[in-house]
């Protein structure tokens, strides 16, 4: 590998919530993610040492892996926040290629174990993109529409990959086979953290079967989820073998956090050498070994047990195992306690730690009595003592962090007491750690409003040092923060009161005026001189005790950052009065203050010559430490992003540090080592490294800002920059941070102003770095959680930054490497800037006549003393002199004021003249101003009441106006109602279309019958149901008891579910018309999506829609064969019996003919839905059903005669269509209970009854001789005779028949009056001459058909038959006259006898009418002739039917049965 500049490192944290931002490679390499650069650590047994980074990404480093492949393990992937995967060479530390496959955010990446060109990687939205590092080529796969948190390449089979899902799922998929899905595996309930396969191929390692050769193996892999719990799956069986859940671990005495369950991840690793045990992390951060052959508190040991303090203090991200020399397994951890640890997994016990920093390191400092003990101040609010001389470990550092909470910003240790270091925060705190013990820190009762920049030990100043030696400290601690003030702190009593040393400067130097802030201050290693750097540039110098100024010094034109006094124990004592300061101009001035202490002055000298300037950096210097080696050796640290050693005597620069990958922040000096230099920066790194080993001598020319340019490296090649900004803007509106809202690094200042070391340390400039315990949330890292040492700096906060600090030169170099458009930001953002720096001054023409050389403006002097005590010439205020109009009297200043508004009006800054006219007191001038510039404000408005009622009430109305050309209506409307307009308010509202606001103040502020609440809900309701907002609509129409327009707003959806709301809300409305309806609507709706017994409970709700309720069980049980619906007794229910009967005056119980007809409706549904629902057309079923309601409805109604006939008419239906079975079903076999019901003179009714009777002989009748075709038993054959015989045949019979019982001779005589009945003559006449009129009809229409069609070709036809015919020989005279049979002449004879036939066919039927005047005309009626066939059929094939009956129908075969069919089919019986 290459060189590197430094020593030692401290690197920045590893990022976290990643599942694999860490690993290991064969060769002992450790790389890990932290921020967008990658670090390299050489890993061994004993130590570890940082060997380079890596640097190319533009946003967070999401996920890193080596290439497991011999020889091509130097090669690793990593994949970025930036949608972007790259491949380096880590012994080149080069980019090798990248590839832009994703365009979500990738979570997951991974190097194929077993194909050393596949690298696989995954992104939120669920998108697999696998590609083939030597071809370049790439592959995307989705296997599941979920946010992946994880993925693992099969170490055994290259094609197997497994991949987590933030919902708990596992999915193994087959890249081979275009990502076919093998196993989903369910079992996790929440986030998969970690997956880890095992390091062998085959199962039976934990159950110790054996597997015959040949067979699969299968593998197994391990998960660890949020869940708690680790679970084995095996691929062979394709399900989980092994739960393991997180053991509650206590620690020294203490309690299990019930919280910490929400900061969980559950990381997990199968060790190469242990196939029987897998490594994974628990709540505390504690990792667990756990044997997967044992059970029981046997099964897992805590690892680092030997001693205390060895395991991490918070959770474990990553885990990784690395081999080492001597065949150990090393494991390698990185935790949120941002530490690195490195554990043997032999012994188990814990082999190094390398900390980490997750912030910006503001302060450094050597102990002067612990020697090589560094203290170090970060932003990620934790102290470090680093022990640089230890000799077992070179990383050995301790933790301090209670009782900070807040970014550390400066460090100072006590000049005498060992171990007590002093420390403040960017929240003004200033406290004072032991760190030999563990107790919290003293903090001072006295804070500062804004950040402490610098601490120092020194000899304390009045009042404390006041009193004897006993009763004060040797040392007081000296704190100077942001507001610009220095306080003298009692170590010994910090709780008392800290004391501003201004007062004692003010008084020991009898000064009156305000001091300038003070922004350093250092004090000489003797502690008898104190020098203090200020806000305006300058440098003051004082002595002790009283802090009298000796000396000023003016050579900085800009905010002093750092002082520094050399050491006094140089071989050349001149030099320790040497004092080198640093601002923000980049220059170093060094300057000599011997003169002044060894000859202190009666009055405060000023220098303005430096001794030595040191000239070469090219940003704001930030700290500076002299060599406590050398004489007259200085090194600085600047926003150029290097370190800059100097001699300063020759004024020569010695050395150049450049790495760093950030703004240089703070230098320290090595106490022991003269050639060895500290320095930190906001990289979140601390670098030891050598001076003699430098190649470079002086700092970068041309680079300004050289480190902020590294930071925003990335971001010149981003091509999508409106989108990132947005997205950045969006989520720091949300006070988010990255993809999960962990806290980061400080941000830049956007209002263009810094602290005095340049960074912005303000809680509102930027979101901290810190992570307090109790402060993560599980909502902060929903998507691939951002680590907080892996969030980028906002880009438009370093945009502001870089505009604030470049010079309008600079700004144009600087954008001539960006985008175009960026260059637009960056205008706009300079403009806005500069705005800020500079603002426009309320009387900009005085203010400039005080700009004129100094001669003009001694004059000004002398003329003011003559305006003041004696007449002038001139007047002040106007012209020349309107300067003297702010000294002179007020009417001079009046004057003054009337010219500046003329100016400013000419300028158009009428703000301006506003408020000039305000401090004037015209304070209807200024409004009008306003008014007429459309400049009001409501601070001018809280001021208008001042000039009248009637001023602010105009003043009010034109706010309005302008209000609403701003498209301010909300507001405009609340100004309204200040002045009690308040229709003109609602209306105001009403016309821009904010209804609810309208109707809310409407309601609130009118009476409930005002016409206008009425109108704003009835116009809402009108847009609301045209934009289809159809609920609220209806909302509306009811607010004004419109409930007939809401129902029809619901309804319009037209859904089931909308109608039976709509039929509901009618109902409520008192719409009862409009409800039954609805309802109907709503039940058919039902129907038709064979929702029946929704229909039918829709329908019993209702009282009124009984009947149709009745109608859809009918009519839906035929549609559900052998369905589980209500039975008889249920429709019986269901049509309310109960209560229609007692309306009737029926009792249920006595009303047995009911009963009988839902029994047979009930039995008929059966029928159809087993034997015929296949063949039976759904209209026919519609009309059966409609017969069979109508007929139970007149008998609810007591009409037995309507009942009969409706019933009649479905049996016909059925006929008619051909369904016999159907007809079966229907007809009611006891037909004589119903005939008990009629009136005897009901001749309609008796006549329907009749009908109803021949229909169930005409079934019974087919019935009788299928059951003969099939050759019956001899038992059912005698039982069949005595239903066919006569009573008087039956009385002759054998007395084996004596025993029948009177009950059966009753059934007999009426099956013989039912077939006497069925072979009815007057119904045999009608049928044959509707027969007859319907075969001429027939015979009719196809003549005229036949003639049209034919009337055009006939003749041809007919000769061309005839010259065939003559032509032929041997033909016969018939076949000519067939030929002729067709010819015209023939057909209009046939034609004229039809119709002949036709016109007698209305006087035979009037005949038949006339004789018998019987009402059976309009009731169907079985076939008689067919009966008659059926009988005479049924006597051939046994002895059942009597000979009367025999007789009776073939006398009526012959009388009627002439058509051809009949003739044919009843020759038989009648030759």
């Amino acid at each position: 590998m290459k060189p590197s500049m430094h020593e030692r490192l401290l690197p920045a944290s590893p990022n976290w919530y990643c599942s694999r931002c860490s690993d290991t490679n064969d060769q002992g390499i450790l790389g890990f993610g932290a921020k967008n650069i990658i670090y390299l650590i050489d890993v061994t047994a004993t130590s570890s040492t940082v060997v380079g980074e890596l640097v190319g990404h533009r946003e967070r480093v999401s996920g890193f892996s080596f290439c497991q492949h011999p020889g091509q393990s130097h090669i690793c992937a990593s994949s970025s926040d930036d949608g972007t995967v790259k491949f380096w060479d880590t012994n080149e530390k080069v980019l090798l290629k990248e590839h832009k496959v994703h365009q979500n955010t990738i979570t997951a990446l991974h190097w194929s174990p077993e194909e050393k060109n596949l690298v696989v990687s995954a992104d939120e939205k669920g998108i697999l993109v696998c590609h083939w590092y030597n071809t370049g080529e790439s592959q995307s796969f989705f296997p599941e529409p979920r946010n992946i948190f994880c993925l693992s390449c099969s170490p055994h089979n290259w094609h197997y990959i497994a991949v987590g899902y933030k919902d708990g799922m596992i999915v193994l998929i087959d890249i081979s086979k275009k990502g076919e899905v093998v196993h989903r595996f369910r079992g996790h309930d929440d986030e998969i953290h970690a997956l880890a396969w095992a390091p062998v191929p085959n199962e039976e390692m934990l159950y110790n079967s054996e597997v015959t050769e040949g067979t699969e193996k299968g593998c197994y892999l391990a998960s660890g989820s949020k869940d708690q719990t680790i679970r084995i799956w095996s691929m062979l069986k394709g399900k989980g073998v092994m739960t393991m859940k997180l053991p509650f671990l206590k620690r020294r005495g203490i309690g299990v956090d019930p919280a910490v369950k929400e900061r969980l991840w559950l990381s997990v690793h199968w060790p190469k050498g242990k196939p029987t045990q897998v490594v994974s992390s628990c709540f505390g951060g504690e990792l667990i070994l756990w044997d997967l052959t044992k059970g029981g508190k046997q099964k897992w040991c805590l690892l680092g047990t030997s001693s205390e303090g060895q395991n991490h203090s918070r959770i474990v991200f990553n885990m990784s195992s690395v081999c080492v020399l001597d065949n150990r397994e090393l494991l390698i951890s990185t935790s949120m306690d941002r530490q690195i640890k490195c554990w043997d997994l032999l012994s188990l016990d814990c082999c190094w730690t390398l900390p980490t920093l997750g912030g910006f390191v503001y302060a450094l400092t050597f102990s002067p009595v612990g020697t090589g003990c560094l203290a170090l101040g970060v932003g990620d609010s934790m102290v470090r003592v680093w022990s640089t001389l230890s000799m077992q470990n070179k990383y050995d550092t301790k933790t301090f962090w209670q009782g900070i909470k807040s970014k550390v910003t400066a460090l100072s240790w006590h000049p005498t007491k060992e171990g007590s270091l002093a420390f403040g925060t960017d929240d003004g705190k200033v406290g004072i750690y032991d760190v030999f013990s563990n107790k919290p820190p003293h903090v001072s009762s006295t804070y500062h409003r804004k950040t402490v920049y610098t601490l120092a030990w020194g000899p304390p100043v009045p009042p404390l040092s006041f009193g004897g030696a006993g009763d004060r400290p040797s040392y007081s601690l000296y704190s100077c923060a942001g507001e610009g003030l220095i306080l003298q702190h009692d170590p010994w009593k910090l709780t008392g009161e800290a004391t501003d040393i201004d007062r004692l400067i003010k008084d020991t130097n009898s000064i009156k005026h305000k001091l300038s802030p003070h922004t350093d201050l250092s004090w000489k290693p003797d502690g008898k001189f104190l020098a203090i750097g200020n806000e305006d540039g300058s440098i003051e110098v004082y002595q002790a005790p009283n802090l009298k100024l000796l000396c000023t010094i003016q050579q900085h034109h800009k905010i002093i950052n750092v002082l520094r006094w050399h050491h006094d124990h140089g071989s050349q004592p001149e030099l320790q009065y040497l004092l080198a300061s640093g601002s923000s101009n980049a220059v170093v001035y060094v300057h000599d203050i011997r003169t002044v202490i060894e000859s202190p002055p009666v009055c405060p000298i000023v220098m303005t010559e430096a001794y030595r300037s040191l000239a070469g950096h090219t940003a704001k210097i930030t700290s500076l430490a002299w060599s406590p080696h050398h004489d007259g050796r200085l090194v600085t640290v600047c926003y150029d992003g290097t370190a800059q050693v100097w001699d300063v005597q020759k004024e020569e620069a010695l050395c150049n540090y450049r790495g760093h990958r950030g703004r240089l922040l703070c230098v320290q000096w090595s106490p022991v080592d003269p050639d060895l230099v500290w320095t930190g920066a906001d990289d979140f790194t601390v670098h030891e490294w050598a001076v003699s080993k430098q190649k470079f001598s002086k700092p970068p020319k041309g680079r300004k800002h050289r480190a902020w340019l590294w930071n925003i490296s990335e971001f010149e090649s981003k091509k999508n920059v409106d989108q990132k900004l947005k997205v950045k803007a969006k989520k720091k509106k949300k006070g988010t941070t990255g993809n999960v809202g962990l806290k980061v690094e400080e941000g830049l200042p956007l209002n263009g102003t810094e602290d005095r070391r340049g960074v912005s340390l303000a809680p509102g400039d930027g979101p901290s770095d810190n992570e307090d315990d109790d402060d993560i949330e599980e909502g902060n890292k929903t998507n691939s959680v951002s680590s907080v040492t892996g969030s980028t700096l906002d880009i438009s906060s370093l945009l502001l930054h870089c505009l604030s600090q470049f010079s309008k030169r600079s700004c144009k170099t600087l954008l001539s490497i960006l985008y175009p458009l960026q260059l637009l930001v960056l205008l706009f953002l300079l403009e806005l800037s500069l705005k800020k720096r500079k603002p426009r001054s309320m009387m900009p023409l005085s203010t400039s006549m005080d700009h004129r050389p100094r001669e003009d403006l001694q004059q000004d002097c002398l003329k003011l003393a003559t305006v003041r005590h004696s007449d002038a010439h001139f007047v002040p205020g106007l012209g020349d002199h309107i300067q003297l109009g702010l000294f002179a009297d007020r009417d001079a200043l009046y004057k003054m004021f009337h010219e500046e508004e003329q100016a400013h009006v000419e300028s158009g800054h009428y703000e301006s003249v506003m408020y000039l006219r305000m401090w004037k007191g015209d304070i209807a001038g200024a409004l009008q101003v306003a008014t007429e510039k459309g400049e009001l404000s409501d601070h001018l408005l809280s001021v208008a009441p001042m000039a009248g009622y009637q001023v602010w009430l105009r003043t009010v109305e034109a706010y309005v106006k302008q209000l609403c050309l701003q498209e301010q209506f909300l507001k405009a409307a609340s100004h309204l109602l200040s002045i009690n307009h308040i229709y003109e308010a609602i209306d105001l509202l009403k016309s821009h279309q904010l209804y609810r606001e309208a109707i809310a103040l409407a309601k609130a502020r009118l009476q409930q019958d005002d016409p206008v609440l009425k109108e704003l809900y009835t116009t809402w309701a009108a847009v609301l149901e045209k934009d289809g907002h159809l609920s609220t609509a209806a909302k509306c129409y009811l607010a004004v008891d419109s409930g007939f327009d809401a129902v029809k707003v619901i309804a319009k959806k037209n859904d089931p579910v909308s109608l039976k709301t709509a039929a509901s809300l009618a109902k409520i409305t008192g719409e009862s018309d409009l409800s039954h309806s609805l309802y109907l609507r709503c039940a058919k709706d039902l129907a038709s999506s064979q929702d029946w017994l929704g229909a039918q409970q829709l329908l019993s709700a209702q009282e009124s829609l009984l009947v149709s309720c009745l109608f859809w069980f009918v009519f839906q049980r035929p549609r559900e064969a052998q369905s589980s619906l209500p039975t008889t007794e249920g429709l019986r229910q269901s049509s309310d019996c109960t209560q229609c009967s007692s309306e009737t005056g029926r009792e249920t119980p006595a009303s047995r003919p009911w009963a009988a007809l839902v029994d047979n409706v009930n039995c008929m549904s059966y029928a159809y839905g087993s034997t015929v629902m296949a063949l039976v057309p759904l209209q026919l079923l519609s009309h059966l059903s409609l017969d069979v309601t109508l007929s139970t409805v007149s008998w609810l109604l007591g009409d037995w005669g309507s009942a009969l006939e409706e019933l009649l008419h479905g049996v016909a239906r059925a006929s008619t269509a051909g369904h016999f079975s159907l007809m079966s079903q229907t007809c009611i076999e006891s037909i004589s209970q119903y005939k008990k019901m009629l009136e005897p003179l009901d001749g309609n009714a008796l006549a329907a009854a009749q009908s109803l009777e021949a229909f169930v002989c005409y079934q019974d009748l087919y019935h009788t001789w299928w059951n003969c075709s099939t050759k019956a038993t001899a038992g059912a054959q005698a039982n069949l005779t005595n239903g066919l015989h006569s009573p008087s045949e039956n009385r002759n019979k054998s007395t084996s028949h004596a025993s029948d019982t009177s009950e059966g001779d009753a059934d007999t005589r009426l099956s013989v009056s039912t077939c006497q009945l069925l072979l009815s003559e007057p119904h045999a006449t009608c049928q044959a001459t509707q027969k007859a009129i319907t075969e001429i009809q027939e015979r009719l229409a196809s003549m005229v058909h036949q003639h049209s069609q034919t009337q055009e070709a006939e003749t041809i036809s007919c000769e061309e038959q005839t010259e065939k015919t003559s032509s032929a020989e041997g033909s016969t005279p018939t076949g000519s006259q067939e030929a002729c049979s067709h010819s015209r002449p023939c057909q209009s004879k046939r034609l004229s006898y039809l119709k002949h036939l036709l016109s007698f066919c209305p006087a035979t039927i009037l005949y038949f009418v006339n004789i018998f005047s019987l009402p059976f005309q309009k009731y169907p009626y079985p076939d008689v002739l067919e009966g008659c066939l059926v009988l005479l059929y049924l006597s051939k094939s046994s002895a059942l039917v009597p000979d009367h009956l025999q007789e009776e129908a073939m006398a009526l075969l012959r009388k009627f049965g002439t058509t051809s069919s009949l003739c044919k089919a009843s020759k038989r019986f009648l030759s």
